[in-house]
């Protein structure tokens, strides 16, 4: 199989979309609102009438605020967890919206959509992964890993690969899930942190992500990585891995261009021959997608 056909080629772990009811949304409750940092807010949401979602990590939901409009969300929990969490920047009116919302208050769900990091929930007996997995994350780009790496970590406790969290943040106060890198580091994971901006009280690293590679400790011959952030951290980080002797085919890469639909109707998430909220948002490096990282974000 040539390197630019793996995309095209790669199994959906959805199945094809097209139906109707894939546009109508299900209603849920807000039943928890946390404040990750000044403008991101994590809803934890629940059904009204409905069975709860099932979906695999690096998927995404249509979230809407009624009356105001709808935007694509990745998930932020583990299927494992029992909740349904997203992590929302207050960057727009729709996502403003969200941020705002109470305990209590309806919010319609969308989905799942989309592919995912092919991490097996650490529930289902299966083989474990013994290779290391690099997970590199940038600001928010966290939140469509953080099931991930829950379910990684599960799995490392249970025998499976290493695991290597590296996570880059504008500043100190920008950096996600404190609580879980803590739980993380504490369970066995190596977890490393940097900042591009330090404040006094600040004592860790300063620079970019990238920087965090090299002395990792993980092994780039027997491994896979996981990246999401902006899309030029991505490009530089994926390259690097490639330099030091990791195969592109094991990395994977979370893309998004402006999705409006979610069942691959409207275009306007295309990116080259792909449509990335049917084909992506996680897709292999290798191959084409390497190219069309290089085009502009619209």
């Amino acid at each position: 199989m040539s390197s630019d056909r793996t995309l095209s080629m790669r199994p959906s772990s959805v199945a094809p979309r097209g139906n109707l009811n894939d546009l109508t949304p299900i209603v849920h409750r807000v039943v928890e609102r946390i404040g990750e940092t000044n403008d991101i807010t994590t809803l934890v949401l629940e059904p009204l009438d409905a069975p709860s979602m099932t979906f695999r990590c690096g998927q995404f939901n249509m979230l809407s605020a009624f009356g105001v409009g709808e935007i694509a969300i990745s998930m932020s929990s583990a299927p494992g967890e029992g909740t349904l969490r997203h992590s929302i920047r207050d960057v727009g009116a729709v996502s403003h919206a969200l941020c705002q919302s109470r305990v209590g208050d309806l919010v319609g769900v969308r989905g799942p959509f989309g592919s995912d990091w092919l991490v097996e929930s650490a529930s289902v007996e299966a083989d474990l992964d013994p290779r290391d997995t690099i997970v590199v994350a940038g600001g928010i780009g966290l939140a469509p890993l953080r099931g991930a790496v829950e379910e990684l970590v599960r799995a490392n406790e249970r025998g499976g690969g290493r695991v290597f969290v590296l996570v880059g943040a504008r500043e100190p106060s920008q950096i996600v899930f404190r609580a879980d890198l803590d739980s993380w580091r504490a369970r066995g994971a190596k977890v490393s942190l940097t900042v591009d901006l330090a404040t006094p009280e600040w004592d860790g690293r300063v620079g970019l992500v990238t920087t965090l590679l090299a002395d990792a400790g993980f092994d780039a011959t027997n491994s896979r990585a996981m990246l999401c952030g902006p899309e030029v951290m991505m490009r530089f980080t994926a390259r690097a891995l490639v330099d030091l002797g990791m195969d592109p085919e094991g990395i994977l890469v979370s893309l998004e261009r402006n999705m409006q639909c979610g069942v691959g109707w409207c275009g306007h998430c295309q990116l080259g021959p792909f449509l990335l909220c049917r084909d992506g948002p996680v897709v292999p490096y290798a191959g084409l997608v390497s190219q069309l990282l290089t085009q502009r974000e619209r």
